[in-house]
């Protein structure tokens, strides 16, 4: 699958994305090579899906494919007026998808297809032909298509590789390969729990309550009637190419608001506090479709489907894989279990006392709270940390610091 270019630190993927604006004629030449790109791919794929165990030879590698992609551009016109660095770069990421399987680090890898999988890759010196043009724009040059404007919305970072996409609203995007700074600790010694939920995003153990923004009503009702047209449209149509165009066009809306929620968040979080708690939690588990099988049909299969989506929403994977990237090293993973069903006054755990999504009241000791602040500031008490530092914990109703409790392993 195409994506934004990354450079694989540790695990961990890094990009500087901006976005392009090609001209028409420049538009139609990336699109030949993001179509060479993916030909390659999928050839090579096949090639390697032939392979099953038990056979003498094995599927080619990488240097057999570069010979047979040099005499399949000797004998197909269509192929040579492509680039060949961008086709031979089809094939190595193609290497290291296939090395990432085996591996473990990712799945196996899939058929491009055409309007979904739109990019490729350039590498080498003409990746680091980029010239700054004003203050908001800048310029790349790609091999075939010629000098391709860009918005300069940060400093041009230097990288050796980038990436050319083409979303499903028709936005090209131009990403480097590029590893930024970690952000510096504010050296105070603040501890915060953050937990997540489906109905609140993220709860602070400081009192703070954070939402992703998502489509206003306006923006919900015309999607859905997006959506109605376009299943009454006939497949293959124009009119229905134009419908699936606008569709994504409003979801790439939505994405951009819960990416640019999860960024300023987690920058903020990694200026403010020295170590940041959160729950260990298993998303792609989580997340899993309740379908079952044929012989196991799955049970509340809509809730579930419901459950699934409103988790991807609020971005709870998203926050946590930018926060160890900008904060490395102080984001500390703690068991969940029980974090919602314990006071975080007296640590007695009672599945009782949350009397509702949002109100907490401890039968014990009386203590009234929003249900997940107080799920917050038992992540917080769970660290490591919390002993020795300073915890960014306030009573969300009078603003004093408290003690952390010790927390009861039984009610």
């Amino acid at each position: 699958m195409v994506r934004e270019l990354s450079v694989m630190h540790g695990s961990v993927p890094f990009v500087s994305r901006f976005r392009l604006a090609p001209t028409t004629e420049q538009e139609a030449a990336l699109l030949g090579l993001c179509c060479h790109a993916r030909f390659i791919w999928n050839l090579a794929l096949e090639q390697w899906s032939m392979w099953r165990p038990g056979r003498r030879t094995a599927s080619p590698g990488y240097s057999a494919q570069s010979a047979q992609l040099t005499e399949a551009r000797a004998d197909n016109d269509w192929l040579r007026a492509g680039s060949q660095t961008v086709q031979q770069q089809a094939l190595r990421d193609f290497s290291q998808a296939v090395a990432n399987f085996y591996i473990g680090t990712h799945r196996r890898p899939t058929w491009r297809r055409a309007g979904a999988h739109e990019g490729f890759r350039v590498v080498g010196p003409q990746a680091e032909r980029v010239e700054r043009l004003s203050r908001k724009w800048a310029r790349v040059l790609v091999p075939k298509v010629g000098w391709v404007r860009f918005r300069r919305t940060r400093s041009l970072p230097t990288a050796k590789s980038y990436r050319i996409t083409r979303d499903r609203s028709g936005r090209w995007h131009l990403a480097f390969a590029a590893i930024p700074e970690p952000i510096p600790a504010p050296g105070t010694g603040a501890v915060v729990g953050v937990d997540r939920g489906v109905v609140v995003s993220a709860a602070l153990s400081t009192g703070e309550i954070l939402a992703v923004p998502g489509l206003r009503c306006s923006e919900r009702r015309r999607l859905l009637r997006l959506q109605r047209r376009l299943a009454r449209a006939q497949r293959g149509s124009s009119r229905r190419r134009r419908l699936r165009v606008a569709i994504a066009k409003v979801k790439a809306r939505e994405t951009d608001r819960r990416t640019n929620w999860a960024e300023q968040t987690s920058t903020d979080l990694a200026r403010r506090f020295d170590v940041i708690v959160v729950e260990d939690l298993r998303i792609a588990q989580m997340t899993r479709s309740g379908h079952g099988t044929i012989e196991e049909p799955g049970r509340n299969v809509a809730q579930k489907a419901g459950l699934n989506r409103g988790i991807l929403a609020n971005a709870w994977g998203m926050l946590v894989t930018r926060l160890e990237q900008k904060a490395r090293g102080r984001v500390e993973r703690v068991n969940p279990a029980y974090t919602s069903q314990t006071c975080s006054q007296c640590g007695v755990v009672d599945g009782g006392a949350r009397e509702s999504q949002a109100a907490f009241r401890c039968r014990s000791c009386g203590y009234i709270a929003n249900a997940d602040v107080n799920a917050a500031c038992n992540i917080a008490a769970r660290s490591t940390a919390a002993g020795r530092a300073v915890t960014a914990r306030r009573d969300p109703m009078t603003g004093s610091e408290k003690r952390e409790p010790q927390l009861a392993t039984s009610a």
